[in-house]
C-alpha cells in the first residue's frame, strides 16, 4: 500500500500547456479538474489494463470511474481489442454501407425489447436529440418533459442554468419533473407534450410502480415515453432497464457500456415511430457506420451474454456497497456517509449536517488516491475488477474512514486538504426550470 501522494509533475506540465489553447481544458466535465483535488490527483491518464490505469507520471491506480461509464469489461479487453484489430485491417469508414450495420442492428433487435427499429450513431446527446425530434414529428406536438441528464443539445440544456446561447423560444419548450413523484409529472402533462424522457433510475430505485405509472400517463395523454438508458443499458441487464423492470418504452437511447469504450450510440423504438426517419425526419451522420466501433459493440455484447456480465457487475458492486456501509458503521459514520444505488453502479454520499459534503468528499478522495485508487465517489465496476481489487479497496476504505472519523472529531478537515477541493458537477437545473403553466404567466 502506497504511503505518499503521487508525483504529478508531468500531469501539471500538460495542464499548463492546455490552458494556453483549450477553453476549458477538458472534453467532458466529469474528467476535468473540478472533480478532483487539484494538487493531489493526476490530471492525465496514459494507459489502462483491466480495472487499472496509469497516469502520465507512471503512477498506477485501481479505477472506479471506468472512463465515466463506457468501459464495462475493462481496459484493453482482449476479445474486444481483437475484434477492433481484425476490422482495422479491412478499413474503418467506407463509401457505402457496411455489413456490421445490419449485423449489429439484428443483434440489438433480439436483445432490447422495444427495438423494432434501430438507428446507430456516435454519442448519447445526439440520439437523445433524435428521439425528441422524431417524437415531435410523430405527435405533432412541441413540448418535452425530462427527468435526468440528457446531454448538451439546445432542447435540454435550454432548461438548465447553463442556457446561454439558446433562444428563449426553445427554452420554454422543455421542463422537468421529479423522479418518484408521479404528481409532478401529472401536473406538467398537457395536450402539447410530445414526449417524456427520463433515466429509468440514476441511483434511487423506482417506488410504487413509478415507471409503470409514467408509462400509463404518457399513453393516456398521447405522449411518447423515452428511456434514456445511457447508464442502465447493458449494465443492469443486457436488455437494460426495459428487461430488468419488464416495461417497454416507445423509444430508448443507449451509449456507454456496450462497446467497451469505443464511441457509439443507439436509438431503438417502435416501428411506426422509427419509420419516420425514412423520409420525414432527418438524422444522419458520416460516422454512424464507422466499423471499428460496431465491431467492438458486437464483441462486447456477445461477451456480456456469454459471461453474464450484468450479474458479475452486480455481485462486485454489492460487495463494495455493503463493505463500505459496514465500515461506516464501524467508525460511527452512518449519519455522515453512505453508499447507495443499484449494485452495478453505486454512489457514496456525504451528509451536509456533518460539514460541507464537497470538503468531506475531497478529503476521502485525496486519501484514496494516495493509496492507489482513482476515486470520484462512484463505483462504476467493470467485469475485470478482481476479488483482489475489491479486497484492497475495502482495506483502503477501512483506513480512510478511520482518518475521516478522526478528522471530524478534530473539526479540521479543510485544513487537511493538500489542494483545491472538488466542485459540484453540472447536473442540477436552474431557476428557469418551471412548469409550462408558470412560464405562460411571464
Amino acid at each position: 500500500m502506497t504511503s505518499q501522494y503521487p508525483d504529478i509533475t508531468i500531469s501539471n506540465s500538460l495542464y499548463e500547456r492546455a490552458k494556453q489553447v483549450m477553453f476549458p481544458v477538458t472534453q467532458t466535465m466529469a474528467k476535468g479538474l473540478s472533480q478532483y483535488v487539484n494538487g493531489v490527483a493526476p490530471k492525465y491518464l496514459a494507459k489502462g489494463k483491466d480495472a487499472h490505469v496509469w497516469d502520465v507520471d507512471g503512477n498506477k491506480y485501481i479505477d472506479y470511474n471506468m472512463a465515466i461509464g463506457p468501459v464495462s469489461l475493462g481496459y484493453c479487453y482482449d476479445r474486444v481489442d481483437q475484434a477492433i484489430q481484425k476490422q482495422l485491417k479491412d478499413g474503418i469508414t467506407f463509401s457505402l454501407m457496411h455489413p456490421l450495420e445490419v449485423e449489429l442492428s439484428e443483434l440489438i433487435h433480439k436483445i432490447i425489447p422495444n427495438a423494432e427499429g434501430v438507428r446507430i450513431a456516435k454519442t448519447g446527446a445526439e440520439v437523445c436529440s433524435a428521439a425528441v425530434r422524431v417524437s415531435r414529428a410523430f405527435t405533432g406536438r412541441k413540448k418535452v418533459l425530462c427527468c435526468g441528464y440528457h446531454g448538451w443539445h439546445d432542447w435540454y440544456i435550454g432548461s438548465t442554468s447553463r442556457a446561454e446561447g439558446i433562444p428563449q423560444e426553445i427554452k420554454e419548450l422543455t421542463a422537468s419533473f421529479e423522479y418518484n413523484n408521479i404528481d409532478s409529472l401529472r401536473a406538467r402533462l398537457d395536450e402539447d407534450v410530445a414526449c417524456v424522457i427520463l433515466e429509468p433510475f440514476i441511483f434511487e430505485a423506482p417506488k410504487d410502480d413509478f415507471l409503470q405509472q409514467v408509462q400509463a400517463l404518457c399513453k393516456a395523454n398521447g405522449t411518447l415515453l423515452i428511456f434514456d438508458e445511457m447508464w442502465t443499458g447493458f449494465r443492469v441487464a443486457v436488455g437494460g432497464a426495459q428487461e430488468y423492470f419488464n416495461i417497454t418504452p416507445d423509444l430508448a437511447v443507449y451509449s456507454k457500456a456496450f462497446a467497451n469504450g469505443m464511441p457509439i450510440a443507439l436509438l431503438t423504438g417502435r416501428k411506426d415511430v422509427m419509420q419516420l426517419f425514412e423520409k420525414d425526419v432527418f438524422f444522419y451522420s458520416t460516422f454512424g457506420g464507422e466499423a471499428l466501433s460496431m465491431a467492438a459493440a458486437m464483441a462486447t455484447i456477445h461477451e456480456m451474454i456469454d459471461k453474464n456480465v450484468p450479474k458479475a457487475l452486480a455481485e462486485k458492486g454489492k460487495r463494495l456497497k455493503e463493505g463500505y456501509n459496514e465500515l461506516a458503521a464501524k467508525y460511527q459514520l452512518t449519519k455522515v456517509t453512505t453508499c447507495q444505488g443499484f449494485d452495478c453502479r453505486t454512489i457514496i454520499t456525504f451528509n451536509a449536517s456533518a460539514g460541507d459534503p464537497l470538503i468531506l468528499k475531497s478529503f476521502v478522495q485525496q486519501e484514496m488516491i494516495k493509496r492507489g485508487i482513482l476515486w470520484g465517489g462512484f463505483h462504476n465496476v467493470c467485469f475485470t475488477h478482481t476479488e483482489e481489487d475489491i479486497s484492497y479497496t475495502l482495506k483502503v476504505y477501512d483506513i480512510v474512514l478511520s482518518l475521516l472519523a478522526e478528522a471530524l472529531r478534530g473539526n479540521d478537515i479543510a485544513s487537511l486538504l493538500r489542494g483545491k477541493p472538488v466542485e459540484a458537477v453540472f447536473r442540477k437545473v436552474g431557476d428557469v426550470q418551471k412548469t409550462f403553466k408558470e412560464k405562460a404567466l411571464h
